[in-house]
């Protein structure tokens, strides 16, 4: 629901009342991953999208109906051989929808708008939500701020609240979205209920050193992959916002100490363009330590050999070097800027989601490798018109 949080920002400002179609389970080839929405207001706007457009007729019907009855529904859609184009979901998959109202006055409006609201300003925050177990408790919210607090509550017995914030916290200090299943009393037993956890954190980060050409079409494609982009370089006439008017930051300091100054973390991307063993050797030395999630540096094979040589002889092991990603990029046969970072965006992507970096056509690998996910309650194929 949080990635259409800008919207429903907006809607709760303006007291519209609305319904949120969220994605809550997954199985096979599904277009969207838990966490993808698509709200409704009374006024029958909508936004977002659940399914990349299989199934969002129906969908929209049952928000719809959301909002007369003021009950929350969960309604799985499934492929058919029979009659696919019914269903709607003719990439073979399952998808599990949780719809639930969201009128003025009402406890779960509030938890949606101050939800909404951290995330479009950009802070940590998480949505908890009920997506399985007793009907009374379906849709039940709470979110959490970033030192995890909780704030709402779900509508349950016991301890549910108190579990639900500890397993919520522990997914959000992790920026993951996630179900989890804990009993209905906040125990690890009894009736069960699933949670949903949607994280909101701020953008990861994309540090790009080397202020070079290649360097600002890096920047572009960062920006549209939705990183926090920042280019350092040590000399200060080719370091300028002028440059680069795309980067979030343009810092004049050597790269290894700016490095050493800075949080990072496992979605962290560092790509080293400079190509020069001044630079490079002692920026690579800690960069390759550090636990982020893609390391690439810039370089022909023979400069590539070159620094592997000089990295161990600074003492760094065959495991560190392994993670290096040099030369930088996919095999794309790119020779321009924008076609270099293109190649070097997608080894970035494929490196964060498991890919493998080869072409679909004619081969047997999965086109979505999140395999964290958690799949769909339920595989049973439910018939349903697309609308």
């Amino acid at each position: 629901m949080l990635d259409i949080a800008a919207q429903l920002h907006r809607w709760c400002q303006e007291g519209r009342d609305f319904a949120v179609a969220t994605v809550v389970g997954v199985g096979g080839s599904a277009p969207r991953q838990p966490g993808a929405a698509l709200a409704v207001d009374a006024d029958g706007e909508a936004v977002g999208s659940v399914s990349g457009g299989c199934v969002e007729g129906a969908v929209y019907e049952l928000c719809q109906e959301a909002l007369e009855s003021g009950a929350s529904v969960r309604q799985t859609f499934g492929y058919s051989d029979e009659d696919a184009f019914a269903v709607g979901l003719t990439c073979g998959g399952v998808i599990d929808i949780l719809v639930t109202p969201a009128r003025a006055g009402t406890d779960v409006r509030e938890v949606f708008a101050s939800a909404a609201a951290e995330a479009v300003e950009g802070r940590t925050a998480a949505l908890v939500r009920i997506v399985e177990g007793p009907p009374e408790l379906l849709g039940g919210a709470l979110w959490l701020d970033a030192d995890g607090q909780p704030h709402g509550a779900l509508g349950g017995a016991g301890e549910l609240d108190t579990t639900a914030a500890a397993e919520g916290g522990a997914l959000l200090a992790a920026g993951r979205t996630a179900t989890v299943t804990v009993g209905a009393d906040g125990s690890k037993c009894g009736q069960p209920v699933t949670l949903l956890v949607e994280s909101s954190v701020p953008p990861p980060r994309m540090l790009v050193f080397g202020a070079i050409d290649f360097a600002a079409a890096l920047v572009r494609i960062g920006k549209f992959l939705g990183y926090h982009v920042t280019v350092c370089d040590a000399r200060p006439v080719f370091a300028t916002a002028r440059r680069f008017p795309d980067a979030d930051e343009v810092v004049v300091d050597w790269p290894h100490r700016y490095l050493d100054s800075q949080d990072v973390d496992p979605r962290t991307v560092i790509c080293v363009l400079t190509h020069d063993a001044k630079f490079d050797v002692p920026l690579l030395e800690r960069a390759l330590r550090l636990p982020v999630a893609y390391v690439g540096a810039m370089g022909s094979r023979r400069t590539h050999l070159d620094r592997l040589e000089r990295l161990r002889e600074a003492g760094l092991t065959s495991l560190e070097l392994a993670a290096l990603r040099s030369p930088i990029g996919l095999d794309l046969g790119a020779r321009t800027p924008e076609e270099t970072a293109l190649s070097i965006a997608a080894e970035v992507v494929a490196a964060r989601q498991g890919g493998s970096g080869v072409p679909l056509n004619g081969a047997h690998t999965p086109i979505h490798h999140d395999t964290a996910q958690p799949a769909a309650s339920s595989t049973r194929a439910v018939r349903r018109a697309a609308g």
